[in-house]
Formats: C-alpha cells, structure tokens, sequence
C-alpha cells in the first residue's frame, strides 16, 4: 500500500517536472521570438495588472527575469529556432520534390507502353502481310529505344531532357509512322541547331505528334503533313506540332494526352508554361508547348 503511494506520488511529481519543463521553454522561446515593441507592452500589462491587484512584487520580477532572458540568451536561441525552422522548410522542400518527381514518372509512365503496344501490334500485322516492312520498322524501333532508354535511366523516369533529344526520339517515331502511313504522311522539321540544348520534358512532343496524326492526319483519306517547329519568344521557348490534317473541335473533350501534357507542365513550371492549341486559318490544327527558356540545363 505504502509502495503504490509512493510510485504514485513519483509519478505526479514526473508530470508536474515534465509540464513545468514544457511550460518553461515555451515562455524562453516566446521570448527569444517575440519582438521588443510586443514585449515592452506585455510588460506594461504585467505592471498594471500587479498594481490592481496588489501583486507588484512579482510583476517586477517578472520583468527583470524576462529582461534578462531576452538580452543574454533570446539571441541564441532565436537563431537556433530559426535554424530549426529553415532545416524543417528543407525537408519539406526535398519530400515535395521527391512526390514530384514520382508523379512526373506516373504520368510518363501512361505514355511509353502506348506507343511501344501499338508499334508491337503493326510489327504484328505486317509479319504476315509484309515481312520486309516489317524487319523496317523493327529497326526503326531499335532506333528509337537505343535513343531514349539511356535518358531514362539517366533521368531516373524522365524529369527533364533536351529539346534535341526529343527531336531525335521524334523523327524515329515519325518513321515509324510513315512506314505505317506510307505516302499519307508527310514530315517537317523547323528546330534551329541552337535550340538542342535547350532543357524540355520527355515525351511531350511525342504526344503533340500522336494527336496530330490520330485526330488530324488519320481520318484524313489522303493524309497530310506534320510540321515541328521551335523558336524563342520574349525568354519563351515555343514548340510547334501542326497538321494540315481536319482539325479538331476546341470544345471537345481533349483526351489523356493533352490533359497529361498540361498537368506534367503545371508539376514542373507552375503558371510560367502552358499548352495552347490553335487552329490555322488555312485549316489543320497546331499544339504548341510554351515553357521559360534556358540555353542548358545548368543555366
């Protein structure tokens, strides 16, 4: 009986120290926080409430332990505060990146096994009705995985490549296509030399290609051609996809890949990039990719 008083007793006294404890550095930090001018009010509080309430002894110690505290040791621990909060932003910082980078990857991987069935299947079709065609496009598909399969595993999933980069991936897969499309399918390509380096997010022209030829090009019955372009506007990077092909409805619903395209561009670029597609008074339909403008990745 007398033992469980006893750890009773320990145990309230633990509580009471750890509470005393807590209380203790939350008043130290708030002071090492606080600034002076909020201080000196509270302090003229404390007073006015020691004097109405006979209680000016303690309001004066108050302020003198509190002065005290705030001059020789509010400096450190404010720093070490601040230290703590910066430390904490970081890891924030890398945990939002990391989700980022896990989504980029998500959204690409939506993409690259639909090109890679369809271009199986026509390899598929063609053993049996054009075998040399088919040996064509077979390597032409090496072509395009010896190509891009280094800069996903370098870019662990594809966070940022290079406009050049995509240009090339871009004419394998046209080749692809125009050994599908034959004489219905035209090519174009308008990229300066200069612009190779220039940092752009993987696939994203691909997928701009893939509507073009689906929506515009493909009902077509004589086809048409495929126009990529690149240019710089005002520290802006413009990159073109236009067909001549039948154009497309703006008030439809624009499909997975565009929406895709928009979403991978808000995770990277915030509000400095957009998707805008447009329709040619000549008719066809034109996607372009507008995104801040860097030389190289490292600018």
């Amino acid at each position: 009986m007398a033992a469980t008083t006893i750890n009773r007793a320990l145990d309230f006294v633990r509580e009471a120290v750890a509470e005393a404890s807590a209380l203790w550095w939350g008043f130290f930090d708030w002071l090492a926080l606080v600034e002076w001018r909020q201080l000196y009010v509270t302090w003229f509080l404390v007073l006015v409430f020691g004097v109405f309430f006979q209680l000016t002894e303690p309001a004066i110690w108050f302020v003198l332990i509190s002065f005290g505290v705030k001059v020789l040791a509010g400096g450190k621990r404010r720093a070490e505060l601040t230290a703590k909060e910066e430390s904490s932003k970081a890891k924030v910082a890398t945990l939002e990146r990391r989700l980022m980078e896990a989504q980029m990857a998500t959204l690409q991987a939506q993409v690259e096994p639909h090109f890679l069935f369809n271009t199986l299947a026509l390899i598929g079709q063609l053993i049996e009705t054009d075998p040399k065609e088919a040996a064509r496009v077979h390597a032409h598909l090496i072509e395009y995985l010896r190509s891009s399969l280094p800069q996903m595993r370098a870019n662990g999933g594809g966070m940022m490549g290079t406009l050049g980069k995509q240009v090339e991936l871009s004419r394998a897969y046209l080749a692809i296509m125009q050994a599908r499309m034959k004489e219905r399918l035209a090519v174009r390509f308008e990229v300066p030399d200069f612009l190779g380096s220039a940092p752009f997010p993987p696939m994203m022209l691909q997928t701009l290609i893939e509507n073009a030829i689906k929506h515009g090009l493909e009902p077509k019955v004589a086809g048409g051609t495929i126009t990529v372009r690149g240019h710089v506007n005002e520290a802006t990077l413009h990159v073109d996809v236009c067909d001549d092909g039948i154009g497309i409805d703006l008030h439809a619903d624009e499909g997975v890949g565009l929406a895709n395209i928009r979403e991978r561009l808000a995770l990277l670029y915030g509000k400095d990039a957009e998707l805008v597609i447009e329709l040619p008074p000549g008719g066809g339909a034109c996607a372009s990719i507008r995104l801040p403008y860097r030389m190289t990745e490292f600018d």
